[in-house]
């Protein structure tokens, strides 16, 4: 066990991340000397911590916007965070997000995460890099700021569909390919809301990544072992933990989120030809 000191802070991310108690995630930052990621595992693996969370590694304020053409086939989503809700809700800082957001949508390449591309470009064809804008307003608010993802997906012969909540801070975009009209733009619009609430890992069960999967692995192992199951039941029990956590966690083997009765899988072949390609979902301090 490590002598390095605990913070407060440390434990407040932890918890947020975990949901688990103070003392718990105390000793398990103890354990891991202060690593962590391996803290969530070793809460994860004591049954304490409940499913972890992707946001709680910053307490970044800010907001995201979208930008979608009017045939639907292409979509900008941009995150810029700030240190403070207050200066999120200035005209200065809402003005360089929409600004930026017209940047991307004309000059960003496309896809899942195209930042640094938008990073090292002119601002709007300028001269003046988007990072020294960036630098630029940063100074006027007095706050850290930072361009944290930037996504653009363009498709021929299928939609791109989004969804914002109406505070501006999670958003979604989700490529369609295959099918176009009012009815694929729809499948869109209701795939890009359940993303939103459901937040998936990957589009499919085999897409989601083999590093996750065997943290899962190993913390159901663990999990299992500690309830003294006999070893000639081990593996099945842990296999059923990794298919259900597979199925949890991948878009098109969710419940339907307007109608659980249906897999979203269901939802995507009653528009013909459709496939979903990819989404983004965008948290404001999530990583």
């Amino acid at each position: 066990m490590s002598t390095m000191t605990i913070t407060a802070k440390m434990i407040s991310e932890l918890r947020a991340r975990t949901s688990a108690g103070i003392l718990d995630c105390k000793k398990a930052l103890e354990e891991a000397a202060g690593d962590m990621d391996k803290a969530s595992e070793i809460l994860r693996a004591k049954g304490i911590a409940k499913a972890e969370k992707r946001a709680g590694r910053s307490a970044s304020q800010g907001l995201v916007m979208i930008e979608v053409a009017a045939d639907a086939a292409t979509g900008t989503m941009v995150e810029v965070n700030c240190e403070t809700d207050f200066v999120a809700r200035t005209d200065a800082f809402r003005e360089f997000v929409k600004g930026l957001l017209a940047h991307a949508s004309g000059h960003a390449p496309a896809g899942a995460d195209v930042t640094a591309a938008v990073m090292a470009q002119g601002w709007q064809g300028g001269t003046t890099s988007v990072e020294e804008t960036l630098k630029g307003i940063s100074t006027k608010t007095g706050e850290a700021m930072a361009i944290k993802r930037v996504a653009k997906f363009s498709v021929a012969g299928g939609v791109v569909g989004h969804y914002l909540h109406h505070n501006e801070q999670v958003g979604v975009l989700v490529e369609v390919a295959g099918a176009t009209g009012d009815a694929a733009v729809t499948l869109a619009r209701d795939l890009a809301l359940h993303i939103a609430s459901s937040d998936p890992i990957a589009v499919r069960a085999e897409e989601i990544p083999t590093d996750l999967l065997d943290r899962e692995r190993r913390i159901a192992e663990e999990q299992v072992a500690a309830e003294g199951k006999p070893e000639a039941i081990r593996a099945k029990i842990v296999d059923g933990k990794i298919k259900k956590f597979t199925a949890e966690r991948s878009l098109m083997d969710q419940p339907f989120v307007k109608d659980d009765a249906r897999q979203v899988s269901q939802l995507v072949v009653e528009v013909p030809g459709a496939t979903v390609v990819r989404f983004a979902r965008f948290k404001v301090g999530e990583v």
